[in-house]
């Protein structure tokens, strides 16, 4: 008996040892410095009606509280969801996104996020974004759906532009694939809202990108 006891403890140390050295992983939404959208931009194409040089605010960005977890949350195929406990953000979800949005936007607009810093009396072009979809199925696909609006501030003859857009990625097998996918659909996205932003700031009339 008291060998059984042994044997069992043996083993349930084991299986201990084994889960607390299981390897944790960690992923960004914010792709490397060599990659992301190269846009090329006529020099006074992001300029508003005025002339100045065009900034943008990026507010804080709302994420589906289904997938709203440190840990990758992720589709099998339709037999259910999976959250991945050794896979995971390096940062919450929401605040990836923005990074990646913010990273993404500035390159393709050619402008700065400010979204902090002191106002220096120039034109800000506030874009507001909230995620209604943020899909991962491995090996399939990587899709996000996105609300979004454009508002420019201190401008009367500006209304507010809500659009809204679906991006979808096919991705390879494994997991670093399928957040390359969801860069990709990031960037995507923030060139769709860059093609939009760039004539609205310059008080043309605009209308919202076709999903893509």
């Amino acid at each position: 008996m008291m060998r059984a006891r042994h044997m069992l403890g043996s083993a349930l140390t084991l299986l201990l040892g084994a889960c607390a050295s299981a390897p944790m992983h960690y992923y960004t939404l914010i792709a490397p410095v060599s990659g992301g959208l190269t846009v090329p931009v006529a020099d006074n194409a992001t300029l508003p009606a005025d002339g100045t040089p065009l900034q943008f605010e990026l507010l804080p960005v709302g994420v589906p509280t289904q997938v709203d977890q440190p840990q990758l949350v992720v589709r099998q195929g339709g037999q259910g969801i999976a959250i991945l406990d050794g896979e995971r953000w390096i940062a919450p979800l929401g605040d990836e996104v923005r990074g990646a949005l913010s990273t993404d936007l500035a390159r393709a607009l050619h402008a700065q996020d400010v979204t902090g810093l002191p106002d220096n009396g120039k034109p800000v072009l506030r874009i507001k974004l909230d995620l209604r979809r943020f899909d991962s199925e491995p090996g399939n696909y990587a899709l996000i759906d996105a609300a979004w609006s454009l508002r420019l501030p201190g401008a009367a003859n500006r209304a507010v532009l809500a659009c809204s857009n679906r991006v979808s990625e096919s991705v390879g097998t494994g997991y670093d694939a399928l957040v390359q996918g969801h860069q990709r659909a990031l960037a995507r996205l923030a060139e769709q809202i860059a093609a939009t932003a760039r004539p609205y700031a310059a008080g043309q009339s605009v209308g919202c990108p076709a999903n893509g």
